[in-house]
């Protein structure tokens, strides 16, 4: 099992572990936290918008064009920013931290 703690636009720290090989969005929605996937992971939004924390952002392979474009249109961009929905779970990435902007935006929500 692969430790994520993310943290919430209120600070909130909530650790979660999944298997390796799930993506970041999936983990996140399953413990009922403010992410969206619209687009179901298909990255054509950008609504699983986070932002990873400094200290593991190079540990993560790079982003690619598509995901860059994306991110472009997300509410709170910062250096760092990924979609979660392209950040799959591997044993290196066991501890990692995103934070979950307060622009996120959960339409499921309201």
């Amino acid at each position: 099992m692969v430790k994520v703690v993310f943290v919430t636009a209120e600070g909130k720290r909530v650790e979660i572990e999944g298997p390796a090989g799930e993506n970041l969005l999936k983990l996140g929605q399953a413990a009922d936290l403010a992410l969206e996937g619209t687009c179901e992971g298909q990255m054509a939004c950008s609504t699983c918008h986070v932002i990873v924390a400094a200290d593991w952002f190079d540990r993560l392979p790079p982003a690619s064009e598509d995901e860059e474009d994306m991110l472009d249109l997300a509410a709170g961009v910062a250096r760092t920013s990924r979609l979660s929905c392209q950040i799959d779970l591997t044993e290196e990435l066991n501890g990692l931290e995103v934070i979950i902007p307060g622009e996120s935006r959960d339409m499921q929500r309201r």
